[in-house]
């Protein structure tokens, strides 16, 4: 597992609002804890385990990252009411391009119809488009670019009016 696994799985726990989460492999060992008050701390661990005789030792330099994660209970809107989300039906990885030298599916403001794609998850290398399941005004984005997703995860708030 390199840095930038790592760190996209510091993010995506940071993100699901998960308390702790432990990943042991081979050689690796990692716990990841995040606390819900204001302006707490998020501390990764990564930790080498002893290696088995037969196998020549690696050296795993234990790594660890604070992270400072501002966590604002949001008040509840309203207005939230009125719009209308679209989920993931898979998990994976949310894209809002076809492709790097594309443009982006939608923006914040777009109208779209029901039908039209808004987005594409890749799962297991294959990238599934996922379309409107309504037509409307896009209101707000949910997930970043190239952020990983879970099944359910709200991606789009979208006003049907």
């Amino acid at each position: 597992m390199d840095l930038k696994e790592i760190q996209n799985l510091i993010k995506f726990v940071a993100n699901s609002g998960v308390a702790e989460v432990k990943l042991e492999m081979d050689d690796v060992k990692i716990t990841i804890r995040t606390t819900l008050e204001t302006n707490s701390t998020e501390a990764t661990y990564v930790q080498q385990l002893p290696a088995q005789a037969a196998l020549p030792q690696v050296a795993v330099p234990q790594v660890t990252a604070p992270v400072v994660v501002n966590v604002t209970p949001e008040a509840p809107v309203a207005n939230d009411s009125k719009y209308i989300t679209i989920k993931s039906p898979i998990i994976g990885t949310f894209y809002r391009k076809p492709s790097p030298d594309k443009p982006v599916f939608t923006e914040v403001g777009s109208t779209v119809a029901k039908g039209d794609v808004l987005c594409v998850i890749e799962a297991m290398k294959l990238f599934n488009e996922i379309e409107s399941e309504v037509s409307g005004k896009i209101v707000k984005i949910l997930v970043d670019d190239m952020s990983p997703v879970e099944f359910d995860q709200p991606l789009f708030l979208v006003d049907p009016s």
